[in-house]
This record gives structure tokens, sequence and C-alpha cells, in this order.
């Protein structure tokens, strides 16, 4: 053992032991150990006060149209109406039909693609295009096609006006039209 440091804790190694102590391989683990424990915690700490940022709009508007898309193809009909605005407001345009409201377009929904006879089939947008109109407004385009169990393809074009709610984006007015 070494010799005692004058005003050094009796507990302590003396200085040369404690440096051959830190210079040994025993000695480097545990900086090395000590050194990761302090950045996990790190890390740990910032991941739990970094806020996730918010999407962007268009983003949003994305996640709603993909989440209609699945809802669609699952064949659930009121989960891809909840892209829509739930309002007696809601307008929906089809060839020369006008819906006006949440339910009656649910209900044209389901008298087209959930009755006796029809099917839903597998839909698809595509060349989607946002326009903010405003932070609470958009504007977008684009293209839908469905694939019917029947082999047939029916598709066309669509427009819709989006608007920014407390819940979150909601379409309040589509225009879609088919070939």
């Amino acid at each position: 053992m070494g010799m005692r440091v004058p005003g050094e804790p009796s507990w302590h190694l003396p200085a040369d032991a404690s440096n051959r102590y830190l210079a040994s391989s025993e000695g480097m683990q545990m900086k090395r150990t000590l050194i990761v424990l302090v950045l996990a915690c790190v890390a740990m700490a910032a991941a739990q006060t970094t806020p996730k940022p918010e999407p962007t709009p268009e983003q949003a508007i994305r996640t709603v149209l993909n989440k209609q898309q699945d809802a669609w193809n699952r064949g659930n009909l009121e989960a891809y109406m909840s892209g829509y605005w739930n309002s007696p407001e809601l307008t929906f345009f089809s060839g020369a039909t006008e819906t006006h409201g949440w339910t009656p377009t649910l209900e044209r929904y389901r008298k087209a693609y959930k009755s006796d006879g029809h099917a839903m089939g597998h839909l698809d947008f595509t060349n989607i295009r946002v326009e903010m109109l405003a932070p609470d407004a958009a504007f977008v385009r684009g293209e839908w096609f469905l694939k019917m169990p029947d082999g047939k393809t029916p598709h066309g074009v669509t427009t819709l006006i989006f608007r920014k709610f407390p819940d979150g984006w909601r379409i309040i007015h589509d225009h879609s039209s088919g070939g």
C-alpha cells in the first residue's frame, strides 16, 4: 500500500495508485461505461423534452387522404367519411348530382358501393396537388382510380376544398367526376 498523503482522507487511494488504476484496462473500461451512461441519460432526457414537430398543412391533408384510401380499401365507409366535415353544410358534387350534408353523402356512398349488387373495389388516389389558400384552407386536386372485383376500372378526377378545424383538416367540398 502506498504512503498516505497528509491532509488526504484515509479512504482515498494514494495519488500514484489512483493514476495507475485509471490508466489500467479496467479503469479505461470504467471510463467508457460512465461516458456511455452519461450520453444515454442525456439522449433520454432530450427525447422526453423535445416535442414532435407539427406536420405541415400539406402533410396533414395527405394523411387525411391516405386514411380515407385505407378505410375505403378495408370496406369501412364510416372511417372513410371521417375525412369529411361532419356538417349539413358539406357539399359533394358528382356527375349532375349535388349532395348536401354529411349524412346524405354517406347514404349516397352506401347506395352506390355497399348495397346489393355493388362493391367498393380498391381505391387509389394519385397525382395529388395541394395548394394552400390560407393557413386554414386548401385547394386539392388529384385523380382517383377504382379496381372493381369484376375487373372494371372506373376512374376520374377530384377537386377538394379542405378546411382546418380544431380536430384537424376536413373536406368541406368534394367535386369528383369519372370517365
